[in-house]
Order: C-alpha cells, then structure tokens, then sequence
C-alpha cells in the first residue's frame, strides 16, 4: 500500500535540506518511544480520543507508554509533522510493536478482538 508522497525529483535541491528537517525532533522523538516501548499512544491535550484510547488500554491492563503534544491552541506545527510522517490524519496515533494500529477506536477493537494481545505476545 504505497502512500502518495512527492517525489525527491519534483523537490527543488535549494530546499531539499531544510524539508528533510523540517520538524525532525519530535519525528525522532517519536520513533525513539516506538522502538523503546511495546504500545505507545501519542496524543494532545484537550482531545478526547486520546484519553479514550488510553482508559481502554488500562482497562485491558495494558501498559502503554503516553507522548502529548500541545492542545488545539499550541504546537499544531509538531503535530503535523507527525501526521505527514506517519499518513494517519488524527490524534491518538497508536503504536504497537513499531506498527502503527490507528487512533482510539482502532485500538479499541484490537482488545474486543483478543488481536492486541496476539500482537503483544
């Protein structure tokens, strides 16, 4: 499943470099928490969805490590940045194992499922 991105080619050279930076820090950031821990659930302040998704994880006694990111009002340039990197357009972004699984509902029928567990194992 190939994701639509730009090519290098249609990218001028003068701007190549700062494109490649642009927000590299918390794309780092995030990856680091990814390969450091089993279920990391990356959210923002005020919005409901990550909370859900969490509450559900603790329910199904399933540790999760949390990244937050500013609220509607701050720090929307970060989150973009993630949204780009990974292609899913909302908040939480849930990782299990290194593999993106989907916001809050996902997740959700992951545990309904049993498959979160099989994926944990």
């Amino acid at each position: 499943m190939p994701r639509a991105t730009l090519a290098e080619s249609n990218i001028h050279p003068a701007i190549r470099d700062k494109i490649s930076k642009n927000q590299q820090t918390i794309v780092t950031e995030v990856q680091s928490a990814v390969a450091t821990h089993p279920v990391v659930v990356v959210g923002m302040g005020l919005n409901p969805m990550p909370k859900k998704a969490r509450k559900a994880l603790d329910a199904a006694g399933i540790a999760h490590h949390d990244l937050d990111y500013g609220s509607y009002f701050s720090e929307w340039r970060k989150r973009n940045a993630l949204k780009m990197w990974t292609g899913w357009p909302t908040f939480p972004m849930i990782f299990v194992k290194g593999t993106l699984v989907g916001g809050a509902d996902d997740v959700i029928k992951l545990i309904a499922s049993g498959e979160l567990k099989k994926l944990l194992a």
